[in-house]
């Protein structure tokens, strides 16, 4: 699938914010979900083998992908591991990226760099830091031998629900890196239509102007975190709280 780049400016043309990358034609209607769903998402809900935890985190059990993102009759979703990568370039821009039509849930949600899941792979759970630098080469391009584990910053653990669609939703304790580098991105079009780096500066001006909603757990960290951590990006590491688990209510 070819891309074909673009800049966005803000309304004030006085600053472009970078570039962002389309997968297909906005003006072309959207399929029905049977349509939609690219066949390696499809594959993957019934091949990747997720973490059922209990509340403190704990490994209980695991469910595939499917199990763990179909929401039941009274909104429930069972609760699994997960993580958030926040991306920064040397300068302090974020990564924002625009998850696929083809994604089973959140299909064109704005969020931050790369979401996704631990497994389990040959009878044990895998490490967060493994499953974020295997994601990170598979959606965002990120060579294996750019992202040294040290590289990463594990800061706290957050505690979320949300019923999605009512067909496909969240409840995940998410684990939130953030990760800092100059090393260039070739994102994975069957996972990212669209992403730039945003300027701190210019971020809260840029949200309103994106063309989709942003994922339930990006807009609780933007809530509740994101500035703090944000303005803190050159100590980062001193405002690392790994044992805990924050729980954030969702804004109705």
């Amino acid at each position: 699938m070819l891309m074909k780049r673009f800049t966005r400016t803000l309304w004030n043309n006085s600053l472009q914010i970078g570039k962002r990358y389309v997968a297909s034609d906005p003006s072309k209607p959207l399929p029905d979900e049977s349509e939609r769903i690219d066949t390696a998402q499809e594959l993957a809900l019934d091949r990747d083998i997720c973490l059922l935890v209990d509340e403190k985190d704990n490994f209980v059990g695991t469910a595939t992908k499917r199990e763990c993102h179909k929401v039941g009759p009274e909104g429930e979703v069972p609760l699994h591991r997960a993580f958030s990568v926040f991306f920064f370039n040397q300068r302090g821009d974020m990564l924002l990226q625009r998850r696929s039509s083809q994604k089973v849930t959140y299909p064109d949600y704005y969020t931050n760099a790369c979401c996704s899941h631990p497994l389990y792979i040959d009878g044990k759970a895998e490490d967060i830091i493994t499953a974020a630098r295997r994601r990170m080469n598979h959606e965002l391009g990120v060579p294996l031998d750019k992202m040294d584990p040290e590289m990463f910053t594990y800061l706290t653990r957050v505690h979320y629900h949300d019923p999605g669609d009512g067909v496909w939703g969240e409840h995940e304790i998410d684990h939130i890196l953030f990760f800092q580098s100059d090393v260039k991105v070739k994102p994975n079009s069957d996972e990212i239509s669209e992403y730039c780096f945003v300027p701190k500066n210019e971020f809260n001006a840029f949200i309103p102007t994106l063309e989709g909603p942003l994922t339930p757990w990006f807009n609780m960290i933007r809530r509740h975190r994101l500035k703090l951590w944000w303005d803190n990006l050159h100590r980062i590491k001193e405002l690392a709280e790994p044992e805990k688990i924050q729980k954030f209510i969702k804004e109705k």
